[in-house]
C-alpha cells in the first residue's frame, strides 16, 4: 500500500498545516483520510490501521467525495512531522572508499533536522552559505511502531514502510567542524517520497536498485544488497540507545558517486534537476533554484554528461 501527503490545488508541498494524508487508492486517485468522520490521529495510527487492513477497506469503500485526483493536487513529503530524522554515513563500501574512508564497524550517525524535509517534486534551495551543494540518493526508513532494545532477528516487524530519501549536503558547510549535522539540515534539502510504500510491499529492503540522475544522467547506480550494515541492524543498534517512535526516518547512506568525489567535483546549480530512483518505491524529481543572496540565480543547469558511474560495492 502506498501513503502519502497532499495540498489540494496544487499550492507548495512545504505547508506543513495544509497537508492531508491520503493512500493511493488506485491508478491516478487518492483517498483523503481527512475526509472520514473518524481520521487517522497520526502516523503511528495511520500505520496501524495499515496492518489491521482498516486502510485497504476505507480505500476500497471511500465514497466519490473522498476521492482526488493525484494530477490535482500537489505531493508533500509523506511522513510531513517526524520526531527524529536518523542519518547514516559511510554504509555503501563504494562511499567509504572513495572518500578515502575506512568502512565503519559500528553506524556512522549524524542527524537531520525535520525542518529539512521537502516535497518529492519541489525545489531544493540553494543557500547563499554555501557553493558546494550534493547530492545523494538514500533508502529512508520509516518506523512503524515504538521500538526499544529490538533485537535484530525482529527489527523488520517495527518498520512501518520505505520510501526515496534525497540526503542533500551542502560539503563546504559541512567540514567547518567534524559534526556534519549544519551542512545536513538547511531547508528543503530533505526531498523525500513520492510515497511511503507500507513494509508489506517491500519483502526484502536489501534487494532494491537505486540510482540517483542529475540532469538525465546517471551519477549513482547501485543496490541496497551493498549496505555495510542493513536495514534490520540499524534499527536494532539505534534501538539500543534510543526510543523510536513512529514516523522517524533513517536514512540509512548513499551508494559511490556522490557529486564531492568526482572529478571535476559535480556540484549542483540553479536549473539543475535531481532525481532519485528506488525500485518499488519511486522516483523523487527535484528542480534546483538559487536562494535569496545567491550570486548566478539563472544560470544555465550544470554540465554532467560523460560523469556516468555505476556503484561497485560488494
Amino acid at each position: 500500500m502506498q501513503l502519502c501527503s497532499f495540498l489540494a490545488g496544487g499550492a507548495a508541498g512545504t505547508q506543513l498545516a495544509g497537508l492531508r494524508p491520503a493512500v493511493v487508492s488506485g491508478p491516478g486517485t487518492l483517498v483523503d483520510l481527512t475526509a472520514f468522520e473518524v481520521p487517522p490521529a497520526d502516523l503511528g495510527a495511520l500505520l496501524s490501521d495499515e496492518l489491521a487492513g482498516r486502510l485497504a477497506d476505507l480505500a476500497a469503500n471511500a465514497p466519490e467525495s473522498a476521492r482526488v485526483r493525484l494530477d490535482e493536487v500537489r505531493l508533500g513529503a509523506p511522513v510531513p512531522r517526524p520526531s527524529k530524522i536518523i542519518c547514516i554515513g559511510l554504509n555503501y563500501r563504494d562511499h567509504a572508499a572513495e572518500t578515502g574512508q575506512e568502512l565503519p564497524t559500528k553506524p556512522t550517525v549524524f542527524a537531520k533536522f525535520p525542518t529539512a524535509l521537502t516535497g518529492p517534486y519541489d525545489p531544493i534551495v540553494l543557500p547563499a552559505l554555501s557553493n558546494s551543494v550534493d547530492y545523494e540518493g538514500e533508502l529512508g526508513v520509516v518506523i512503524g511502531r515504538q521500538a526499544r532494545f529490538v533485537g535484530e532477528d525482529e527489527a523488520l516487524s517495527y518498520v512501518g514502510g520505505y520510501l526515496a530519501f534525497n540526503d542533500v549536503s551542502a560539503r563546504d558547510v559541512q567540514n567547518w567542524t567534524s559534526q556534519w549535522t549544519l551542512g545536513k539540515s538547511f531547508d528543503t534539502f530533505a526531498p523525500v517520497g513520492p510515497f511511503l510504500v507500507t513494509a508489506a510491499d517491500v519483502p526484502d529492503p536489501q534487494d532494491l536498485e537505486i540510482e540517483t540522475r542529475v540532469n538525465g544522467v546517471t551519477v549513482q547506480h547501485s543496490n541496497t544488497a551493498n549496505m555495510v550494515f542493513t536495514v534490520a541492524a540499524l534499527v536494532s543498534q539505534l534501538s539500543a540507545v534510543m526510543t523510536l517512535e513512529p514516523g522517524d526516518i533513517i536514512a540509512t547512506g548513499t551508494p559511490g558517486g556522490v557529486g564531492a568525489a568526482q572529478n571535476p567535483p559535480l556540484f549542483l546549480h540553479d536549473g539543475d534537476i535531481v532525481e532519485v530512483e528506488i525500485e518499488r518505491l519511486g522516483c523523487l524529481r527535484n528542480p534546483v533554484v538559487a536562494g535569496p543572496g545567491v550570486a548566478g540565480a539563472g544560470v544555465a543547469g550544470t554540465e554532467v554528461a560523460g560523469t556516468e558511474q555505476q556503484g561497485s560495492a560488494s
